[in-house]
């Protein structure tokens, strides 16, 4: 197989392993979550694939647990940026948002 072929799966993977992970977080099941989350980083790593933007957000970059807001992570907005708390290792995540900022400016 080509190794774009591969990156190709290993980023089809990931995707469903982040699915999985937000199904069973939802149910209750954090361990099982985290493992994904684990697993999933794993694949990245291998293949030399990045995870999503969409999906990087939703773990801790310190434990590597999955974060659900409300549950173990703590979402605030604070200047211009959206500061999210994982609960389980108090690590704090900045993001900055100025991008929506200027396009609703913009829509004025």
């Amino acid at each position: 197989m080509k190794n774009r072929s591969r990156q190709k799966i290993a980023q089809q993977r990931i995707k469903k392993l982040f699915q999985e992970a937000e199904k069973r977080a939802k149910q209750g099941r954090m361990d099982l979550a985290n493992r994904y989350v684990e697993i999933a980083r794993k694949i990245s790593m291998k293949y030399l694939v990045r995870i999503p933007k969409e999906y990087r957000m939703r773990y801790c970059k310190k434990c590597h647990s999955y974060l659900l807001p409300g549950k173990n992570c703590m979402v605030r907005l604070k200047k211009h940026r959206v500061v999210i708390k994982c609960l389980s290792c108090n690590h704090f995540m900045r993001y900055p948002y100025i991008r929506e900022i200027k396009e609703k400016r913009k829509n004025k």
